[in-house]
C-alpha cells in the first residue's frame, strides 16, 4: 500500500477479465485501494476504465471467476443491488440528479425518507440531509433546488447521495471524470469535498483524464492501456511525462498553435461570422468577428453564457434579439439548418445527446451531414459512403480503423467525437463552432484534435470554440473572450498566451465585477 496510515484494503480485486466479441477488452490485474486513500485511474479512451467500472457495479460480469473483496467481503458479480449493499458507490459523468426538485429530494429519492407513523417529517429530513452534507463539506440549503446550484455543487450532491452518512454505508467510492465539465475555478472546490469523505475513511476510486488532478489529489495512480494495467504505485514516485509514456505509449508531442496576432486586428475587416447584440437566455448582448484563420475562443464559469453562445449563434437554442451572419447572410434565429446550409458547422458539447445517433453506424453518422455525394439516382451508394468513411478514419485517426460498420455507441469518448468532428468537416464549412470540444477524451486523442482544428483553422476556416480548460484555450487561440453576466466583458490576445495568464486574467476581472456589484 501507500502509506502507514492506510491500513485497511476496503477495494481488492484480482483477476477480471472481460472480452466482447472475441477482442479482451480487460486482461487480468491486481487493484488495492485502501482506506482513506484516493487513487487515480487513468487510461485514453478504450483502455478498459469503463469496463472495470461496470464490473464493479453489477452491470457486467467477468469471464471468469475472480476475486473482488470490498472492506473484506467478496463481490457477488453482475447485481447491482448486491454491489451497493457491500458499499460500493458510483457516481457517473452523467450525475442523475433532478435540476427542479430540491437537495434534500435528489438526496433520498433514492435513499428513502425518514418517515414517523408513515409520514415524512420535514425537520427530520433536513438534520439528516445536513450530515450527509457535511459529511463531503458542503455547507447548502437542503430546500434548495439543484439548478441553482454551481457545477462543482451539483457534483458534491451526487457525492454526498453517494456517501449516504459516510463510512458507516459506504466503503468504496468510484467517481468517473467527475471534472470533466467543471471550470479550473471549480475543479478545487470538489477536490475538498473528496478529501473530506476520505477522511472518514471511505476509499476513492478516481478516473480522470486531467493529469494535474492526479498530482493534486490522489495519493496513488494506475494507467490501463488496451485493457492492461500498464503502471501503478505511489504518485510521489512518478512524474508527469511518465504518466504519458505509460498511457500512449511513447512520448506525446504538444501540440500548440501560433497565434496570429494580426487576425484579430483584420477581424473587423474581413470577418465571415458577425455577431451583433446577440441576446439568448443568459446572453445579454453578444457581439463577436471572427475572421478567416482565426481561432476565438470563449472563457467562463458556468452561468457566465458561455456555456449557450455557440448554440444561440448555431440556432440550436432560441434567441431573443440581435443578428448572426456568415458572409453576406443573415441566419434567421432557431434554425440550425439555415445556419448549416450558410456554411456553420456545429459540434456540440453533449455528444451522446445531439451530436450523433448512437445506434447507426459510424460511417451513418460520418455522411448524414450531406448525403448528396453518395446519394445517385434515388439511391444511397453504401460502397460510395463506406470508401468516403474509411477516408475520414485514416484521416482522423479513428480506431478501430476498420469497424467502419460499427455502431456509433460502441466507440470510445474520443474516437467518437473523431467521429463527430469528421461529420462537419466532410461539409466543407466556413464556420466551426466547437462547444467543449475535448470533454470527456484522453490525452492522446485531445492532441489529434487539436491538430485537426488547427489544420481546419489554416486551412481557412473561422474556429470559435467554447471550453472550460484554460490549457485548450492557451493552446489554440488567437484571441480570447471572457464572459460574465452574460456579456463580453474582456479579451486577452497576443502571442504566448498561458493557461496561468487566461485563469489570473479571470480571477481579476471577476472580482473587479463583484466589487462594482454586477
Amino acid at each position: 500500500m501507500i502509506a502507514d496510515s492506510i491500513r485497511v484494503a476496503k477495494l481488492m480485486s484480482d483477476g477480471l477479465t472481460k472480452t466482447f466479441v472475441g477482442r479482451t477488452v480487460l486482461h487480468p490485474f491486481r487493484l488495492e485501494i485502501g482506506a482513506g486513500e484516493i487513487h487515480a485511474l487513468l487510461g485514453q479512451n478504450g483502455s478498459g476504465k469503463s469496463t472495470l467500472i461496470k464490473i464493479l457495479s453489477g452491470l457486467y460480469e467477468p469471464d471468469v471467476p475472480a476475486t473482488c473483496l470490498i472492506a473484506g467481503q467478496q463481490l457477488a458479480f453482475g447485481n447491482a443491488s448486491l454491489s451497493y449493499g457491500l458499499g460500493l458507490r458510483f457516481v457517473h459523468q452523467d450525475l442523475g440528479l433532478i435540476g427542479e426538485a430540491s437537495v434534500l429530494d435528489n438526496l433520498f429519492y433514492t435513499q428513502g425518507y425518514a418517515t414517523k407513523f408513515y409520514t415524512i417529517g420535514r425537520r427530520a429530513n433536513e438534520e439528516r440531509a445536513d450530515r450527509i452534507l457535511e459529511a463531503v463539506g458542503l455547507d447548502l440549503d437542503p430546500n434548495s433546488l439543484v439548478s441553482s446550484l454551481t457545477p462543482a455543487q451539483r457534483t458534491g450532491v451526487a457525492v454526498a447521495r453517494a456517501m449516504g452518512l459516510g463510512s458507516d454505508s459506504a466503503h468504496v467510492l468510484v467517481l468517473d471524470e467527475p471534472t470533466a465539465t467543471l471550470p479550473d475555478m471549480e475543479v478545487e472546490h470538489l477536490h475538498g469535498m473528496l478529501r473530506t469523505a476520505a477522511s472518514s475513511g471511505v476509499a476513492i476510486l478516481y478516473v480522470t483524464h486531467h493529469l494535474d488532478e492526479v498530482f493534486r489529489l490522489a495519493q496513488s495512480v494506475s494507467v490501463l492501456r488496451d485493457g492492461f494495467l500498464v503502471a501503478s504505485g505511489p504518485v510521489g514516485e512518478t512524474d508527469r511525462s511518465s504518466l504519458v509514456r505509460s498511457l500512449v505509449g511513447s512520448e506525446l508531442e504538444a501540440v500548440h498553435r501560433d497565434q496570429n496576432i494580426t487576425t484579430g486586428q483584420d477581424a473587423k475587416r474581413a470577418s465571415v461570422l458577425s455577431v451583433e447584440d446577440l441576446r439568448s437566455g443568459l446572453i445579454k448582448g453578444l457581439s463577436l468577428r471572427v475572421a478567416p484563420g482565426e481561432i476565438v475562443g470563449f472563457a467562463g464559469v458556468t452561468g457566465s453564457g458561455r456555456e449557450s453562445a455557440l448554440g444561440a449563434i448555431f440556432g440550436s437554442v432560441p434567441r431573443q434579439g440581435g443578428e448572426v451572419r456568415i458572409a453576406s447572410t443573415v441566419l434567421p434565429p432557431f434554425d440550425p439548418s439555415a445556419s448549416t446550409a450558410a456554411g456553420v458547422a456545429y459540434v456540440p458539447p453533449d455528444r451522446k445527446i445531439s451530436g450523433a445517433f448512437l445506434h447507426l453506424t459510424a460511417a451513418e453518422n460520418l455522411t448524414i451531414g450531406d448525403l448528396k455525394p453518395v446519394w445517385r439516382r434515388m439511391w444511397l451508394h453504401v460502397k460510395e459512403e463506406a470508401s468516403q468513411a474509411r477516408d475520414w478514419f485514416a484521416r482522423l485517426s479513428v480506431r478501430p480503423q476498420d469497424a467502419i460498420q460499427q455502431e456509433f455507441v460502441t466507440f470510445s469518448g474520443g474516437n467518437q467525437q473523431k467521429i463527430i468532428f469528421g461529420k462537419w468537416l466532410r461539409t466543407d464549412p466556413l464556420v466551426l463552432l466547437l462547444d467543449e470540444p475535448t470533454q470527456g477524451v484522453d490525452v492522446g486523442a485531445k492532441a489529434e484534435i487539436h491538430r485537426q482544428i488547427i489544420s481546419a483553422c489554416e486551412g481557412g476556416l473561422a474556429v470559435v470554440i467554447s471550453t472550460s480548460d484554460t490549457e485548450e484555450l492557451a493552446a489554440l487561440c488567437d484571441r480570447i473572450l471572457f464572459m460574465h453576466g452574460g456579456q463580453v466583458f474582456d479579451e486577452l490576445s497576443g502571442g504566448n498566451i498561458t493557461d496561468v495568464d487566461i485563469n489570473r486574467r479571470f480571477l481579476e476581472l471577476v472580482s473587479s465585477k463583484n466589487q462594482g456589484g454586477t
